[in-house]
């Protein structure tokens, strides 16, 4: 009777990345500084000076965290994420900046018409429209978030550049309402994360419920794409 074999070989372990959907922490960054931004931009409270106050928290988590997420999500192969969050993170950072500018005096903050700044949400609204096309394939839930940002910045550019105080007004009830839609959508992630079913519904598209769990690229076995 031939001997048994007995393999001294492990089991071998197939390690799935991300870890983590980068997507949770990139819009609870982006509803957080968005939020507390644009409630002073739709006169909820604050004055002249309250953006001096805010730009640190704004920087920081908004820019930050965002932008980390944003690079993380280049690693999960999410090219959606990887724009969205790089772009508003790297934003988030050089509101960051431009603050510091004004709080030390190098820049004086015009009254009225700020056009230079203004100009900086024809890009950013430009390119989040294009994401809100993206996202229409993927989930419902993301979608809302693009479309109300997208439009909330067309608004800042154009009450910025004109200095139309209700436009820019209009434009922070956009964001605001943006920043909330971010937080849902974090939040229906992380709760999916941690309990391992939806619990909150993120309007997946037909498309996306066909996309395979798992799908692996060249010599990257493991890798999820997307979140």
């Amino acid at each position: 009777m031939a001997d048994e074999i007995v393999s001294t070989e492990a089991a071998p372990h197939i390690l799935l990345q991300p870890l983590a959907a980068p997507s949770i922490l990139g819009l609870y960054g982006f509803a957080g500084a968005t939020f507390i931004v644009a409630a002073h931009m739709a006169g909820w409270y604050g004055g002249a000076r309250t953006d001096l106050y805010l730009f640190p928290f704004a920087a920081l988590f908004g820019g930050l965290a965002q932008f980390l997420a944003g690079m993380w999500a280049y690693h999960a192969r999410d090219g959606l994420a990887t724009a969205i969050h790089g772009m508003w993170g790297a934003f988030w950072m050089a509101y960051g900046i431009l603050n510091l500018l004004f709080a030390t005096g190098t820049l004086i903050k015009p009254d009225g018409a700020f056009v230079a700044f203004g100009y900086w949400f024809i890009p950013l609204a430009a390119i989040t429209a294009a994401g809100m096309w993206a996202a229409s394939s993927e989930n419902r839930a993301l979608t809302a978030v693009l479309a109300f940002l997208a439009f909330g910045s067309t608004l800042a550019a154009i009450g910025l550049i004109g200095g139309y105080s209700d436009v820019i007004r209009a434009g922070g009830w956009l964001f605001i309402i943006s920043a909330i839609c971010a937080y849902y959508t974090a939040t229906a992630l992380m709760l999916r994360a941690s309990t391992g079913r939806s619990v909150l519904p993120l309007g997946k598209t037909a498309q996306a419920r066909l996309t395979p769990a798992i799908a692996p690229g060249m010599g990257e076995p493991g890798v999820i794409h997307g979140q």
